[in-house]
């Protein structure tokens, strides 16, 4: 579904939170939006791994990274096992590899920057806690919107009809 968060601003503004302009679209979609599944990690995305590896029909992983730009918790093979599971997308406080190639998978990834070094896999981390960043607090279970132009954060789901 395409999502226009311009719009949505402008008729959920009471409702809503904006996150700071601080992310670059990767993946494939442009816009994408759905029920927040987080996950907190640091430099190691095996747990990355096996959250993407569940049904991800209406869901948006949302993944505090801690900001690192040293090493990217999403590469390729996250990539197309999201999109295999009908995950929405992928919001990373992260960083973001093969970029090249996930352009072309059908997910949408918005994250920080790129980098060519690979994140460990010991599946460090936590999953569906709140978490912070760019300017707001996530919870699972929370709505998130994104495209080009940004990304918005909602406690119910928004009626875009």
């Amino acid at each position: 579904m395409e999502y226009n968060t311009s719009e949505l601003c402008n008729i959920y503004a009471e409702l809503i939170d904006v996150l700071d302009p601080i992310f670059c679209n990767y993946g494939g979609r442009s816009s994408f939006g759905g029920q927040v599944v987080t996950v907190k990690c640091f430099e190691d995305n095996g747990l990355i791994q096996q959250v993407v590896a569940g049904n991800g029909q209406g869901k948006v992983l949302v993944i505090d990274g801690g900001g690192s730009t040293r090493r990217a918790l999403i590469d390729l093979k996250i990539a197309i096992t999201a999109a295999n599971n009908s995950w929405e997308g992928i919001i990373c406080h992260g960083s973001v590899r093969d970029v090249d190639a996930i352009e072309e998978v059908d997910l949408g990834i918005q994250g920080l920057v790129s980098t060519p070094v690979a994140a460990n896999d010991q599946a460090m981390g936590e999953n569906d806690v709140a978490i912070n960043f760019a300017g707001v607090t996530f919870f699972p279970d929370d709505h998130i919107y994104a495209d080009n132009t940004g990304i918005i954060l909602s406690p119910e789901p928004l009626d875009i009809d």
